[in-house]
């Protein structure tokens, strides 16, 4: 399974997110920047699609920048998949995304990973 949300056109440090999936863990790659004007594009990637027990891993590699916005999708989909009974980890944040995970704390909530192998062998 691989889409693309997003058109390609977009220019660049907008939002792309890639669903795939890793021995039946959803894995959504990420590019570009979570703000308040494409964190929606996230967060409707982020629903669970097994209702029995949702895990999902974002990529975080290519993400060049996150707001508030993209703190409380994350957040937000955390508390919907732990909830379900499944779990939502987080992989290779850098730059900017990783101080903002760092500086709210969420990185003591979600587990974050420096590799997405890591995350997805956690």
């Amino acid at each position: 399974m691989n889409r693309w949300l997003g058109s390609t056109g977009e220019r660049p440090g907008r939002l792309s997110v890639k669903a795939t999936v890793s021995d039946g863990i959803r894995v959504l790659t990420v590019a570009g920047d979570i703000d308040f004007d494409t964190c929606q594009k996230l967060q409707h990637a982020l629903e669970p699609s097994d209702p029995l027990r949702p895990c999902v891993v974002v990529d975080m590699r290519q993400v060049t920048f996150m707001d508030s916005s993209g703190i409380n999708v994350l957040l937000a989909a955390y508390r919907t998949h732990s909830t379900a009974g499944g779990w939502l980890r987080l992989a290779g944040p850098t730059g900017a995304a990783k101080r903002a995970l760092e500086l709210v704390g969420l990185d003591t909530v979600i587990d974050c990973h420096e590799t997405l192998n890591q995350a997805l062998n956690a």
